[in-house]
Order: C-alpha cells, then sequence, then structure tokens
C-alpha cells in the first residue's frame, strides 16, 4: 500500500461518531456545571473554563479527558492557590472519587462514566507573565482554536492513533512520551500528519521545530508558539524520541495500516533468565510521585551493578500503582568470574607502584607487570553473584545505595529479590515483557 492510501484509510478510524461527541460534551458540561457551583464561593477563582483537547477538537474517542482550567486571581498567595482549588474539586467531583495527581503543582482527578476529568489550577495572568506551568495552558487552548483548521484537527487525531498504538502518546512521568499539545505543534508547524513523519524520518542531531533564540540541549527540540523560551521536547524521553524518529523512516519505507493499531513485540523469553527484579511495597502516593521515585532508584542501583562488575544491559521500573513496586535489571551474566584484574599505575612512578603493590598484596594471587608497563594483580572477587550483590547493597545502609530518600522506609521494610519474573502478578510481569521485547514495527521487517 502507498503512504497515501493507508492514511486515507486510517482517516476513517480516527473520527469520533456523533455518539461519542454527544457523550462527551455531556460529561464536560456536568463537570463544569459541578466545578462552577462549587467555585462561586472563592472570590479569588476569576474563571473557570473548558480545556483540552475537547475544547480544541482534536481528541480521540478512546483517550479524550477533559480538561477544566480554575482561573485564580494572580495576587493569591501559592499555598491559598494550592489549598482552593484541592477543595474545589473534591468538593465538586466528590461522588466520583477524585484523587490527586501532580505535576508542577497538585491536581485533583475523578473518572465520570469511563472519562478523566482533571481541575487544573491556573493563575490568570498576562501572556508570558507566567506564574506556574499551567498558566499557559489557556494561551495554548485559544491559540491553537484560532489556527487549526478542521482538516488539521483530523491530521491531529492521526498523529495521536500512530503515537498512542506505539507506545508513545502521554506526558506523565511513567511514559515521558508526546503530550497532546506536542502534536497540535507539531501538525500546524509541518501542515499534516504525513508532513511531520517525512520530517522526523530527516531528522539530525539539534533538529529544532519552530523558531527560539535559545539554545537547548535535547537531540530534538520543539518550541512551544506561545513561550518560545520553552523546548516541549525536555518532557520526551530521548529513548522515545528516538523510537519515534526510527517509527517514522520505519512507516515510510513499508506504510502499513498496522502502525495504526496494537503495538506487536517480539519476546524472546531466554532472556528473562539473565533479568533480576527486585519487589517491594510502598505506602500510598500519587502515581507521579511513585514513579518519579521508582525510576531514580532503578538508575541508581544499576550504576552500582555496573560498578559491581554487572554489565547492566537493560534497566527500569514497574508499579501497578497500587502498592508494588518492581525495579528490573537484565544483565549480561549473572555471575561474574571468580577472580578480576587490578590494573595499577606504569612502572615508571615509584611512588605510586609502591602504593598500589602495599595496598593489594595480601589479597593479591599473583602480581606483575604488564606489556602495556603497568603493575597488575589478580584478586578473588568478592560478591560474584548478582543477588548476593544486591541483597549486600539494600541491606548494607540504603542511603549509599542510591534509592531515594522518600523510597528508603518501603524498600527496609522488606523487599524480595528474584530471577525471571517469578513471583510477579501478570499485569507487572507482562509490562516486564514488553520492556525486555523488540519493538516489531521499528525492528523487523516487513
Amino acid at each position: 500500500m502507498s503512504v497515501e492510501s493507508v492514511i486515507a484509510r486510517a482517516r476513517r478510524i480516527v473520527e469520533p461518531s456523533a455518539a461519542s461527541q454527544d457523550e462527551k460534551e455531556k460529561i464536560a458540561g456536568l463537570a463544569l456545571d459541578l466545578i462552577n457551583r462549587e467555585t462561586a464561593r472563592y472570590p479569588e477563582i476569576q474563571e473557570v473554563a473548558l480545556g483540552g483537547s475537547l475544547s480544541k477538537g482534536t481528541w480521540l474517542s478512546e483517550m479524550a479527558d477533559v480538561d477544566i482550567l480554575v482561573k485564580f486571581d494572580r495576587s493569591t498567595p501559592r499555598d491559598r492557590f494550592t489549598d482552593a482549588a484541592h477543595d474545589v474539586g473534591f468538593a465538586a467531583l466528590d461522588e466520583f472519587g477524585p484523587y490527586v495527581r501532580y505535576s508542577e503543582h497538585p491536581f485533583v482527578e475523578a473518572v465520570i462514566r469511563g472519562t478523566k476529568i482533571n481541575v487544573v489550577p491556573c493563575f490568570d495572568v498576562q501572556e508570558g507573565q507566567w506564574q506556574s506551568a499551567a498558566d499557559r495552558t489557556p494561551f495554548h487552548t485559544r491559540f491553537m482554536q484560532d489556527r487549526l483548521s478542521e482538516p488539521m484537527k483530523c491530521e491531529i487525531r492521526l498523529l495521536k492513533q500512530f503515537l498512542r498504538c506505539n507506545g508513545l502518546y502521554g506526558s506523565e512521568i511513567s511514559k515521558q512520551g508526546f503530550s497532546g499539545y506536542v502534536t497540535e505543534v507539531l501538525v500546524l508547524h509541518f501542515g499534516s500528519f504525513e508532513g511531520v513523519i517525512r520530517g522526523f524520518a530527516g531528522a539530525c542531531p539539534g533538529w529544532t521545530v519552530g523558531k527560539t533564540p535559545k539554545k537547548f540541549d535535547t537531540p530534538v527540540v520543539i518550541i512551544d508558539p506561545v513561550d518560545p523560551q520553552r523546548n516541549l521536547a525536555a518532557a520526551i524521553s530521548n529513548g522515545n524520541m528516538g523510537r519515534f524518529v526510527l517509527l517514522c523512516r520505519a512507516f515510510l519505507r513499508g506504510p502499513s495500516a498496522s502502525f495504526f493499531e496494537a503495538t506487536k513485540r517480539r519476546t524472546d523469553v531466554e532472556i528473562l533468565k539473565n533479568c533480576i527484579t527486585i519487589r517491594f511495597r510502598y505506602r500510598a502516593r500519587s502515581p507521579d510521585m511513585i514513579w518519579g521515585q521508582i525510576k531514580r532508584a532503578s538508575n541508581a542501583v544499576a550504576v552500582q551493578l555496573d560498578q559491581g562488575g554487572f554489565n547492566v544491559i537493560r534497566s527500569g521500573a514497574l508499579t501497578d500503582e497500587q502498592g508494588l513496586g518492581v525495579l528490573f535489571f537484565l544483565l549480561e551474566s549473572l555471575q561474574l568470574p571468580g577472580y578480576r584484574v587490578r590494573e595499577g599505575p606504569e612502572f615508571f612512578c615509584d611512588s605510586d607502584v609502591g602504593r598500589f603493590v602495599s595496598k593489594n598484596a595480601a589479597r593479591s594471587k599473583l602480581m606483575w607487570l604488564a606489556e602495556n608497563r603497568r603493575v597488575c594483580s589478580l584478586e578473588r572477587r568478592a560478591g560474584g553473584n548478582a543477588k548476593n550483590f544486591l541483597r549486600r547493597l539494600l541491606t548494607g545502609g540504603l542511603g549509599k545505595s542510591g534509592v531515594p530518600e522518600g523510597l528508603q522506609r518501603d524498600v527496609a521494610d522488606g523487599f524480595e529479590i528474584s530471577v525471571g519474573g517469578i513471583r510477579l502478578p501478570k499485569p507487572i510481569k507482562a509490562s516486564l515483557m514488553e520492556s525486555l521485547s523488540t519493538d516489531a514495527a521499528i525492528f523487523c521487517s516487513r
């Protein structure tokens, strides 16, 4: 199939039905009424408005959240801003089980008939005089409403579907992918879904989408047209940006409707034999907070494993967001050789050689001068088993392990180290397998 025919076919599946449109509008209207009724008691709240993709007509049926913007007078103290927004959200959406999510500051979320409602506080400021990250949101909404044509809205849906089906859609910290606003910026800049794909297929280091007087250090830079000092790509992980570039190239090489369907991945269960996991329970906290903590913990422990001589091939973190955290590490080998070589100074350095010999002589099984002129020592390796290494690391003082302070108490209360995903719940194990699988859309021939 040609690129054009595949895109034409995909357009037919991304357009929301009239019934879906009507349902979303009713839910948004209900949420707006509930929040307006509650905010009437708060003189510092200037306005309540609908934001997000629903207000711009760029939403997908499967993932249309409703953003309700609660605008506060710019003179409102920050603690009052946070507390009042929390109280409004919980009181207005009480019957729908509200809970707290985090961005730059907390916001309230609830689910009404399968649709997420986000109550997003912001300050009612002049353009460019931002007091919080969410202050740009009303300007983003107006900017896109003024510029997006109906055909462009369909192109944005195509891009969202392409990203969603390939695991790249969503700016939350668990995903670190492309936000809805980024898709709008890209289609507005390139003119169409195909324009975005062709543009990113030819991306090179430092490539910038948009204009800015500022320098940024991400592999690709995407400028916020409402704030040219802001790089939207900073929230996208390097891995996800790279995967998008490879997906764009793969799509142009072999256009197929499968790019707009659920991602197909190729998994080799053999590698699970070299995958070690740390499982623990954590106290209740927001999904955004726990994802940030377990990702930092995974990175820190991976560094410790590398320094201990284990070659970490891949590492990551998983959670069910219900109290279970898992760190995983795919190692070149779970068992290190029984001996290791310590390389010392060159023989010219008299004092350094003396110190090296003095320090290592007692535990050295063999000491010699190598052809590279350096003194070397052969020593028996301690802690050559990965499970034992991790157990010592996590019981020998968590402060030195690199595990974030906010997670140390949870890990100290108990953890389980296992190999091959043993004893992991099915959803977590499925996520682990996905993390250790090959993306067929990119790396398998069609």
